[in-house]
């Protein structure tokens, strides 16, 4: 029996497509006729590859997304620069960021998401994922001047839910409380409402959970059940610190 042929090389070429592609975001060089036309067709011998109907098509509705795409992002390096006392500059935000990358990857994948181009959103996501150490489904629902701090180890699920200013720091899982193929079509994680700071190493899981506007989620806690709005939420362990005794 033959074994089909998956055309697993193709990961190189939307390698090189998305980061070009995200040049094309804010280098002017990269916006020139030439530039563009190479983009095209790059994104168009993707499609052929894989079979995916009307590429111009998609492609031509792409493009005009471009400008509401920069536009979030701008919100985005906003966002990062207020509240990384790290920051010296948006231009470092623009070059230096893992989790502004990250970001920037998403809103690209998640729009041919809705556009229902198959196979290319996620392909892209695992690249950023694999740049960055930050997992973020192409089709999770994230509103504008989102922050994540230090990028790694963070997950945020298909379904999830993001509102508007909301930070999240390195290691936080926004995930589904259990693993089931019968639940693709259900929402399996949860929704963070506007104003929400999420601590690392902090795991939201479950579909039907609402993390309350303004509210604080500290470090390292587990949470399977909605916070109502305002709340601060921490996790205590116990150190105890003894004197060394001498030998």
């Amino acid at each position: 029996m033959k074994s089909k042929n998956y055309k697993v090389c193709l990961k190189d070429n939307v390698e090189q497509f998305s980061k070009q592609l995200f040049y094309s975001l804010f280098d002017a060089c990269k916006q020139e006729e030439e530039a563009r036309q190479t983009l095209e067709n790059s994104f168009l011998e993707i499609c052929a590859a894989l079979e995916i109907d009307k590429a111009r098509f998609q492609w031509d509705v792409f493009c005009k997304k471009f400008s509401g795409i920069r536009s979030q992002l701008d919100l985005d390096a906003i966002a990062f620069e207020k509240n990384d006392p790290a920051a010296n500059s948006l231009q470092e935000i623009y070059l230096a960021y893992p989790g502004f990358y990250a970001i920037s990857m998403y809103r690209l994948s998640h729009q041919l998401l809705l556009q229902n181009v198959p196979i290319i959103p996620r392909m892209m996501s695992e690249y950023a994922h694999g740049l960055t150490g930050t997992d973020i489904h192409p089709g999770a629902t994230i509103g504008e001047s989102f922050f994540i701090d230090h990028a790694t180890g963070i997950v945020i699920g298909e379904t999830a839910v993001i509102k508007d200013n909301v930070k999240i720091y390195q290691g936080v899982t926004l995930g589904g409380i259990e693993v089931k193929k019968s639940l693709a079509s259900t929402k399996r994680h949860p929704t963070i409402e506007n104003n929400v700071t999420i601590y690392a190493n902090a795991t939201i899981l479950g579909g039907t959970i609402s993390i309350g506007e303004n509210s604080i989620i500290g470090a390292n806690v587990w949470i399977t059940k909605s916070i109502p709005p305002g709340s601060l939420v921490t996790y205590r362990s116990e150190i105890n610190i003894k004197p060394k005794v001498s030998e």
